[in-house]
Parts: C-alpha cells; structure tokens; sequence
C-alpha cells in the first residue's frame, strides 16, 4: 500500500498510519467539483456504516481537478455536507495522487490486512466493480 502521508493538511484528523499500513483498508479519492463524486458519497457513506464495525478503515484524500479545489474552507464545508467523517487529506499537491498512481475521481483502493491491494475501481461504475471486491474481503458481512 503506498503512503497516505503526503496530504498538504488533514480534516478530522491524521490517519493511524500504523493501522492503515496494516489495513483493510479503503482509500477513496474525490473532489468538491466532481459530480459523480457527490452522487457516489451516500454509497461510500453506506460502506462505512456496513464495513467500519468489521475492521475497515476509511481514508478520503480529496485531489483537487481545478483552482477552485484548492479552497481548503470550501472542502472543509462540502467534506460535512456530505458526511465525512474519517481522516480527509486534503492532496492539493498530488503528492498522494502519484504515490497511489492516480489520476482519477472518483477513484477507489482497497487493501486487505497485509496491505495487498485487493481492488481498484474509478468512475461512475466503480462502485458496482468494487462492492464484488468488499464482498470477498467481507464475506461474512453480506
């Protein structure tokens, strides 16, 4: 699993890197001016509440598209409405983005425990292509 450590500043607080090293572990890129990025949050939401009791743990890095991303005030307020909750990087350098070899958002990564990636989806579909991945990784939480 690459390093997560690379944000220019972190919302709800700095990640466990010793836990997230050692996952499972859900990393999930996103920006404030990306539509299916919204549309894509109440499932994301929905994964947390279902797979956080069973030892997932959750890491958003929002990566900005354009200047208007770079509003740390502006994703401050969009990352409440839309209920993040867990450690936020805030990538406005992409310092995480090149590490995880990500261009794309949505985009999402999923670790199992030895920190093997497990899933890789991105898009409007990648929620349907990565919920087979959860399903193998959880199997008893189906």
């Amino acid at each position: 699993m690459p390093p997560v450590s690379g944000a220019t500043a972190w919302l709800n607080g700095e990640p466990d890197y010793g836990r997230v090293a050692k996952g499972p572990s859900l990393i999930h890129f996103w920006a404030i001016s990306c539509h299916i990025c919204h549309d894509n949050m109440p499932t994301v939401r929905q994964w947390k509440a279902r797979y956080e009791p069973q030892g997932l743990q959750f890491v958003a890095i929002h990566m900005p598209r354009q200047e208007a991303d770079l509003d740390v005030a502006k994703v401050t307020d969009i990352a409440a409405e839309m209920n993040i909750d867990e450690p936020l990087g805030i990538d406005n350098t992409h310092a995480v983005a090149e590490a995880f070899e990500n261009e794309f958002v949505p985009a999402y990564f999923l670790f199992d425990s030895d920190g093997k990636l497990k899933g890789r989806a991105a898009g409007e579909n990648g929620l349907k292509m990565l919920q087979v991945s959860l399903d193998k990784l959880f199997p008893e939480g189906n």
